[in-house]
Formats: structure tokens, sequence, C-alpha cells
């Protein structure tokens, strides 16, 4: 909006105008998207439709700490797993490990963690089994 609202005139009026006014210079004439579906799954009403799309795109969970932890050392296992070097397996175990310790001995509210810090020899073993030189 460049202009502001002149005194007198309803807010509605005023909306209304220019929106004319941008539809009379073709400012919605070519538009991304025209003419094609909006995205989604249609068959459902979610009140928090907005807010789940807006945490996906910004790499947001809505699970409790100890879950996302979970979730993080099992990827850390896979990433280490498919590691390039063992000074990566290394790092990568090394750094869940220390999130682990942490949730550990400063619990959060909600589920318990149920994971314990990983053996960094057996993993590198691992990794070295399944990576012949």
């Amino acid at each position: 909006m460049t202009e502001r609202k002149p005194p007198g005139v309803s807010f509605e009026s005023f909306v209304d105008k220019q929106i004319r006014d941008a539809e009379a210079r073709g400012d919605f004439s070519a538009l991304p998207g025209a003419g094609r579906p909006l995205t989604g799954d249609d068959t459902t009403y979610d009140e928090l439709w907005w807010i789940k799309q807006k945490m996906a795109r910004e790499g947001m969970s809505v699970l409790p700490p100890t879950l996302a932890l979970r979730k993080e050392a099992e990827d850390a296992l896979a990433a280490a797993s498919a590691a390039p070097s063992e000074r990566v397996v290394r790092k990568i175990i090394t750094e869940i490990n220390t999130k682990i310790r942490e949730m550990m001995f400063k619990p959060p509210p909600g589920p318990p963690l149920g994971l314990k810090p990983y053996d960094v020899e057996t993993v590198v073993q691992e990794w070295r089994e399944r990576h012949p030189s």
C-alpha cells in the first residue's frame, strides 16, 4: 500500500478502491499459480494448518525433546554408517554422545530418554567392517 487512508473514508471502501486500482493496472493478471488448484489436502479442515506448514518450512519439530533426541541419535548412527572416513564417524558419534549425556544429567519434561551414549570404538569397528580399505 503506497498511500494512507484519507480521513472520513471507511476502511472497507479504501481497501476496495486499492484492489480495483490494482486490477485496473493489471497487477493480478500474471500471478504465479494462476488457474492451478491450491496445494494441500482438502479432505479435512485443520485449524492449525498454517502453523504446521510454517513449522515444516522452518524445520521445527513438535516432538518432546527426548523423542527428538532419539530421532537425532538414529540419524547420527545412519550418518556414521555412511561416513566417508573414520575421523568423520568419530566426530558424529562424539557430538551425539555429548547431547545424550547432557539430557541424561539434565532431563527435560516429557518421556524418559531411554538412551545411553554410544561406544565410539564399537561404532568405528562396525564402520570398518562395512568399509574395508
